[in-house]
């Protein structure tokens, strides 16, 4: 009988020459590394990550009425369907003067989306939204949002996109204001008087 033949191997990984190998040019060689030993007298360095003077444990003190809030496009949309006047339905949410902020990029997400959204885009212009600048290239709004909220922790955020939404839980001290139940709701704040109880 004659010898079965040799199955070919699949995913099988071809031999490499070691980096360290002798018939490598010596340029190409690779070094070998220095060792020291670790000095036990020395001091030993900690990145920390620095929190704002604002925060207290989680709550922020530099939040208060008058309320500033980023308003993302969602936001507006969702509120339309649910037939709420944004400005009035924050007040009824917070018991005070609420001012809604809208950002450049924000504004151009709704002049992007056309036609079909030009009562958004209405509501927008309002003369008692704020508008606020950016700076940055590009106009994604959540990364705008995300980063605006980390720099200055005077702001509460409105959407209603989860992934934002799971985004900023990560920034301690930034409320999210939110739609349920055809009104306002708002989570992560002590102060939330008119938020309501479930």
């Amino acid at each position: 009988m004659g010898k079965p033949k040799a199955k070919k191997k699949y995913a099988a990984m071809k031999k490499m020459i070691s980096l360290k190998d002798q018939r490598i040019k010596e340029q190409d060689r690779k070094k070998a590394k220095e060792r020291r030993k670790k000095d036990p007298s020395a001091i030993k360095e900690k990145e920390v990550t620095k929190y704002p003077s604002c925060l207290f444990f989680q709550y922020n003190t530099q939040l208060g009425p008058p309320y500033h809030i980023l308003v993302d496009t969602n936001f507006i949309n969702f509120s339309i369907k649910a037939k709420l006047d944004i400005v009035q339905s924050m007040m009824d949410c917070l018991y005070a003067k609420c001012i809604p902020c809208i950002t450049d990029c924000v504004m151009a997400e709704i002049e992007k989306l056309g036609m079909k959204f030009r009562v958004a885009l209405r509501i927008a212009k309002d003369p008692r939204f704020d508008r606020l600048p950016c700076t940055h290239k590009g106009t994604y709004a959540d990364d705008c949002l995300v980063q605006r909220v980390t720099q200055h922790k005077c702001y509460i955020v409105a959407t209603v996109d989860r992934d934002l939404k799971r985004r900023i839980r990560k920034i301690p001290g930034v409320p999210i204001m939110y739609i349920s139940n055809h009104r306002y709701n708002i989570e992560r704040m002590p102060d939330d008087y008119g938020a309501p109880r479930f």
